[in-house]
């Protein structure tokens, strides 16, 4: 036999379909608190949908004590024979630094038309990765060839409007993205959600006339079951697909054969 691999069946790999690997961004605002509790409950209704879910959090930079997304690129020793096993586990939900890898994904040392096909053969055991990252990494090559529109979390009121409108503001003219926005109201209050939507209005209305955007927005209660699942269902809408950068991502590999389970925090 004339097959090159690890063993005669290992070429055979290459001729299989693969599956693509869904994708979402969320911006990361600079008041975090109540986004991340909202993205944290989105991505666990994600999960309860059938959807494993590892989330890349490109505000949480990789170091010694707790290695990420830049030491799998790296393909570093310490992740042999690591590996989470042939399931995910749903019940908690995964998370990875990955300020720095995302940095060097960017810069794209391979030309790919999609840097971010690089993620796939070392998640491809989740069906969705949630990149989860200020505006200016999403604005970066990063996210070159991809059409998802990354979720803004915004709260009520004038600050909340000001805020958005910069990040979308930022996305259209250095990526060529447009965004959604999602706005969090703090109590099921009649005023509250008045005001959520009189400030999505506000937004819409802006984007229309000094970007030329036609922006999708929602507006969720804090807390809701309901409005969050529509959220996760938005979400798993919008999601781009990203495929293997090529036939050799294909064969076994002791970087791909599973996900270094230290280097992954639950939330």
């Amino acid at each position: 036999m004339l097959d090159i691999g690890f063993h005669q069946g290992a070429s055979l790999h290459s001729h299989t379909p693969q599956d693509e690997l869904r994708m979402v961004a969320v911006a990361s605002p600079q008041d975090e608190a109540y986004s991340l509790e909202t993205l944290w409950h989105v991505c666990l209704h994600l999960q309860r949908l059938g959807y494993p879910v590892v989330v890349l959090d490109g505000t949480a930079r990789e170091s010694e004590a707790s290695p990420g997304l830049q030491d799998l690129l790296a393909h570093e020793p310490w992740s042999v024979g690591a590996g989470l096993g042939g399931r995910v586990d749903t019940s908690t939900l995964a998370v990875v630094p990955a300020a720095l890898g995302l940095q060097a994904l960017a810069r794209n040392p391979r030309q790919l038309a999609q840097p971010l096909q690089l993620l796939q053969p070392l998640f491809r055991r989740y069906a969705m990765v949630v990149l989860h990252a200020p505006v200016t990494t999403l604005a970066s090559p990063l996210m070159a060839g991809t059409v998802t529109a990354p979720l803004l979390i915004m709260m009520p009121g004038k600050a909340g409007v000001v805020s958005s409108y910069r990040q979308l503001k930022h996305l259209a003219l250095h990526a060529g993205l447009g965004g959604m926005v999602a706005c969090v109201a703090s109590s099921s209050e009649s005023g509250q959600r008045q005001l959520a939507d009189d400030s999505l209005r506000s937004l819409r209305e802006c984007a229309s006339q000094h970007l030329g955007q036609q922006i999708r927005t929602s507006s969720i209660q804090a807390g809701s079951p309901q409005d969050l699942q529509r959220l996760a269902l938005q979400l798993l809408e919008n999601a781009c697909t990203i495929s293997a950068p090529g036939a050799a991502s294909a064969l076994p590999s002791h970087f791909t054969a599973g996900i270094p389970a230290h280097i992954v925090q639950s939330h």
